[in-house]
């Protein structure tokens, strides 16, 4: 039988956040580690995420996410809702890059980026989801079925509620499908594991997740509540 996936990232959410979301809603449970350094030739293009899965070491985010959605049947049950799939979570990618990078711009630029991403969730992104929901009347993106589209829908979501409470008031289809993904059902996840290499030896890889199920909501508490 194979071993839980492992993770290995810096102590914060980043680019690894999309990963821990499609994992838990694939009610897989997994160990994080941080952090490796690219000298101990692990990390085959010196940068991480990486997960160890299935006797790889998978690098590159979208190659990790698309192998996790194939394998937990959350990519679309034929070629032409993949495509659909994959249209959909490449939209979401400028917009989630500016959420990404958010926490680390200086303080005199972030009213200005706060702006940005309130103007392009409300006139851009969210619009153009809300449109796909009520065009075809169904409850999730693709296929009437949870995929990964989805689930890294409903993380923009909730990032984006975070820098701005109000900003779904005129997306009610939006609030009803980040809604019935975070009802999902979350897999017991074993202490965390972490090892620090040297100058990240202060760190430490909090967002571990709870040990007890519950909704996909209550899954990243801790990751949500970690350091950016």
């Amino acid at each position: 039988m194979a071993g839980k996936p492992i993770l290995h990232y810096f102590d914060g959410r980043g680019r690894m956040e999309n990963i821990r979301w499609l994992l838990a809603a694939a009610v897989t449970t997994f160990d994080s580690v941080c952090f490796l350094l690219p000298q101990d030739g692990s990390l085959m293009f010196q940068q991480v995420p990486m997960v160890e899965i299935d006797g790889m070491k998978l690098v590159q985010t979208r190659a990790i996410l698309n192998y996790i959605a194939a394998k937990h049947n959350l990519y679309g049950k034929d070629i032409k809702e993949r495509a659909l799939i994959d249209m959909y979570s490449e939209g979401m990618t400028d917009l989630n890059e500016m959420v990404l990078l958010y926490p680390y711009l200086p303080s005199s630029d972030k009213g200005g980026r706060l702006t940005q991403i309130k103007e392009k969730s409300r006139n851009r992104y969210f619009p153009a989801f809300e449109k796909v929901l009520k065009s075809h009347g169904q409850d999730y993106l693709v296929g009437n079925r949870l995929s990964k589209a989805d689930v890294h829908l409903t993380e923009l979501l909730y990032n984006v509620e975070e820098l701005d409470s109000t900003v779904l008031a005129n997306f009610p289809l939006l609030k009803v499908l980040s809604l019935k993904s975070s009802q999902r059902p979350t897999p017991p996840i074993s202490d965390l594991t972490s090892k620090h290499w040297g100058w990240w030896s202060g760190l430490h890889c909090s967002g571990q997740l709870p040990s007890t199920e519950g909704a996909l909501s209550q899954v990243l508490t801790e990751a949500h509540t970690s350091h950016q």
